[in-house]
């Protein structure tokens, strides 16, 4: 059960991975937004597995206890947002990820290391 932030920060991270996410990137939102403590992005190759990702980490979360505040786009398949309070997980499609560039909207937020969660 993922109790802290960085325990569900992880758990998003590892369940993004594991079904295929690329380029994760998480940022340390804390004193740039009140929205979240993190926010990781990640992009797919295709609509079906951007869904795929995000019903993963959905489930996930769910089995962790943790219910999604607000799921939003899984009509469009472009771009999935998932607010689990303390992390909000993006997934788009590559094009949409670069017209929206949220890596560079956010710049002066802190990346957290990945490095021990994902496969490259």
């Amino acid at each position: 059960m993922a109790k802290t932030p960085e325990e569900l920060l992880e758990l998003v991270v590892k369940t993004a991975d594991d079904r295929q996410a690329r380029d994760i990137v998480a940022l340390e939102m804390r004193g740039l937004s009140v929205m979240s403590d993190y926010n990781v992005i990640a992009h797919a190759p295709n609509n079906r597995l951007i869904n795929a990702i995000a019903d993963s980490v959905v489930a996930a979360a769910e089995k962790a206890g943790i219910t999604a505040k607000s799921i939003e786009g899984k009509q469009s398949g472009n771009w999935v947002l998932i607010d689990l309070g303390d992390v909000i997980f993006h997934v788009f499609d590559e094009e949409e990820r670069a017209h929206y560039n949220l890596e560079g909207l956010w710049a002066e937020a802190p990346s957290v290391d990945l490095s021990d969660w994902v496969t490259e």
